[in-house]
Order: C-alpha cells, then sequence, then structure tokens
C-alpha cells in the first residue's frame, strides 16, 4: 500500500472544513495511518517547502516568503493516508495548485477559488485548503520529516476487502 502525506492548511483549520474533507478522502477507501494537529516552526517549513519541495528553486523567494506567511497564520493538521495508489488519488481529489482553475468536485475547486494574479496583487499566499505529496519521493520525505516511525500506525479496517481487494478471513 502506498502512504501519503496531506496537511490541512491554516486556512482550513479556521474555517473549520477538516472533517468534512476527510470525511471525502474516507469514503474514497483512503485509510487513516497517522494525524496531529501542530503549529510548525519557520525552519520545519522551510525544509518542507525547500528542502523537499524545492519551492524557492522552482517558484522564487517570494512566493516561498508569502507562503511562509500564510502557513503561519494558525496550527495545521497533518495526515498521513494509506491506500492503493494513494498519491495520485489524493493529487486528483485535491485538484490542481490555483483554486481558480481547479475543477468542481475537486477539494480546492469546491473549497476555494483565488487566483495567483490576485493573491500576487494582494501580496499573499493562496489559500488552498491542503497540501498533498506531489510524487513518492517526496511523499516519503515529506511523512519522515512531519512524523515519527511510531507515530505511523498500521491496523486493518473492517471495510479493506472492499476497498483494497483483500479477501476476508
Amino acid at each position: 500500500m502506498e502512504k501519503t502525506l496531506i496537511i490541512f492548511k491554516p486556512d482550513a483549520v479556521q474555517r473549520g472544513i477538516i472533517g468534512e474533507i476527510l470525511s471525502r478522502f474516507e469514503r474514497a477507501g483512503l485509510k487513516i495511518v497517522a494525524a496531529k494537529m501542530l503549529l510548525p516552526t519557520e525552519e520545519h517549513y522551510h525544509k518542507h517547502y525547500e528542502d523537499i519541495g524545492k519551492m524557492i528553486s522552482r517558484r522564487g523567494e517570494k512566493a516561498f516568503e508569502v507562503t511562509l506567511q500564510m502557513m503561519q497564520e494558525g496550527p495545521v493538521i497533518a495526515i498521513v493516508l494509506e491506500g492503493i495508489e494513494a498519491i495520485a488519488l489524493v493529487r486528483k481529489m485535491v485538484g490542481t495548485t490555483e483554486p481558480k482553475a481547479a475543477a468542481p468536485g475537486t477539494i480546492r475547486g469546491d473549497y476555494a477559488h483565488m487566483s495567483f494574479p490576485y493573491a500576487d496583487k494582494k501580496g499573499v499566499g493562496v489559500p488552498n485548503i491542503v497540501h498533498a505529496s506531489g510524487n513518492e519521493s517526496d511523499a516519503k520525505l515529506e511523512i519522515a520529516h512531519w512524523f515519527s516511525g511510531n507515530e505511523i500506525y498500521d491496523y486493518e479496517t473492517v471495510h479493506e476487502s472492499f476497498t483494497q481487494a483483500k479477501k476476508k478471513k
């Protein structure tokens, strides 16, 4: 089974929509194997967004700074989800990074609408609800950055025979 990291950003936490969105992942058959609320430091975000995600390298220092400012507006909830091809499934469910361009039915398409140009004009980060790992390599590094091994649980759910094609015992 594949694991992926999602982070409910401060805008999602402050709007009180975590449960609503998390239930979408669970209904799709993904299993929560780790979860916690925290208020990360600037150093923690630097490792996440630049050392792992190469944000400064890809999008520039200004994009990093406004993202960092937005992410420090309140606590976040970090969750590890597990399932068949979980990374691609979560990325599809979340939608494109820019909420304005995200398709209806995706999380960003249903819960956000700001465009990059508008955010740039206002000098703010785009409140786009969640972070989702982009690929298998990033997912492994991100999960290890946000969770220790003893914070990730291995257990069986009652519906895995349906969501993971496991035979019933």
